[in-house]
């Protein structure tokens, strides 16, 4: 029944000429290479804004700091295993931290 049809002399030309251009693309290591980029947070700054607030989130800190949300929650995670910071409430990664009152 419907086979596909003949192509013509100008697609085949086409699709010859597409498959060497796809063949010259190398993967290799002549591309440039990613810099591997550290954040580091100023933990004065980070402490002043944390006793300065009630709570704090993860997106606060970050915003006005401005670090990554990455490395605001890294900061947040382990000032609270240090016992600087503890968790009081929020959800699924939203969490509100506030400093340990001595």
């Amino acid at each position: 029944m419907g086979g596909s049809k003949k192509p013509t002399a100008a697609k085949k030309d086409k699709q010859t000429s597409t498959k060497d251009s796809k063949k010259k693309k190398d993967k290799g290591a002549s591309g440039p290479r990613k810099a591997e980029i550290t954040v580091m947070l100023n933990e004065q700054q980070a402490m002043k804004i944390i006793q300065n607030s009630k709570v704090v989130t993860i997106q606060d800190l970050a915003r006005q700091t401005g670090v990554k949300i990455s490395a605001a929650n890294a900061f947040l995670k382990e000032s609270a295993n240090k016992g600087i910071v503890k968790r009081v409430g929020g959800y699924s990664g939203h969490h509100l931290y506030q400093i340990v009152s001595s």
